[in-house]
């Protein structure tokens, strides 16, 4: 990549802190947005409720990259959680497509976030970036989340939506803050029958992806970022017990994720095969192509 301007919102999440380090340690300017009262050179304000992006951090940018947006996983969804996790996808991308589309001369190209739960639940069956939306609230939210992004895009700005596995890092993630601290006390298990397709992605590929995507001229519209081997989650369930050298002998029944994380739990029992079709068509080299190396990768192993 030649040297950029590059404005970045989620810049403190687990991914965004990543592509900032990793952009910054390649020579490149980074523009952090921020919903608080900027406090260093490198920030601008911004505020999605208000629709409002300051226009000194998105100026002069050649690309934006916008990740800000509620965990899905981080909190119990209470009828006012689901609105939040709803309101900071659509109010947030919205507000980013409509500033950077007001610009006399605007960025070259908006990364957009998204997730694979565009797909819903397909079974064993294998799904690519041409594959239509499936059900549930998830998959609702994901098509209306890319949508939001249209004024971007009706301006000639290269748009492109990264349909985001979980990400595999012990830095944060379900796999940091959840999944790897009880497998690590030995209380691991499958998820329901253990028989749902899980698709992740490393840390390292997801930022390596993103910066990819920002270099690829030919990349526009859905990019999925995702491992192209997904294992079921009994794969990886017994993938984490043979690494952290633990038994994984406390499945958890579907009925209780049902009980306990409603929707959520849609989420999780689904099974989305999905795989990275338009990163391997560009040529994008996986660091950890294998559940196996992303998981290693991020123990330490």
């Amino acid at each position: 990549m030649s040297r950029m301007r590059i404005a970045i919102t989620g810049s403190t999440g687990l991914i965004g802190t990543a592509l900032v380090r990793s952009l910054r340690t390649d020579g490149h300017e980074v523009v952090r947005l921020v919903r608080r009262q900027p406090r260093a050179a490198d920030e601008a304000g911004w505020d999605p409720r208000r629709q409002h992006v300051d226009a000194s951090g998105i100026a002069g940018c050649d690309a934006v990259v916008h990740l800000a947006a509620a965990g899905v996983g981080d909190r119990y969804w209470t009828p006012a959680y689901r609105k939040e996790i709803r309101d900071s996808r659509l109010l947030g991308t919205a507000a980013i497509a409509e500033a950077v589309a007001s610009l006399d001369t605007p960025p070259r190209v908006l990364v957009s976030g998204s997730a694979v739960g565009y797909y819903g639940d397909r079974g064993d069956r294998e799904v690519d970036e041409s594959a239509p939306p499936g059900d549930g609230f998830m998959a609702d939210l994901c098509v209306a989340w890319e949508e939001a992004a249209a004024p971007a895009a009706e301006a000639g700005i290269r748009t492109v939506f990264t349909r985001t596995a979980p990400v595999v890092s012990a830095r944060g993630g379900a796999f940091g803050r959840r999944l790897f601290p009880i497998f690590k006390v030995g209380l691991g298990g499958r998820l329901g029958d253990g028989r749902q397709f899980w698709s992740l992605i490393s840390l390292e590929d997801e930022v390596a992806a993103i910066r990819h995507i920002l270099d690829t001229e030919d990349l526009a519209g859905p990019v999925n970022c995702t491992l192209p081997e997904p294992l079921t989650n009994r794969e990886v369930t017994e993938l984490l017990g043979r690494l952290l050298h633990r038994p994984t002998a406390f499945p958890v029944p579907a009925r209780v994720l049902r009980f306990t994380l409603r929707e959520f739990s849609e989420d999780i029992l689904g099974s989305k095969r999905v795989l990275p079709r338009k990163l391997l068509d560009s040529g994008f080299p996986f660091a950890h192509p294998t559940a196996e190396s992303a998981l290693r990768a991020a123990l330490g192993r």
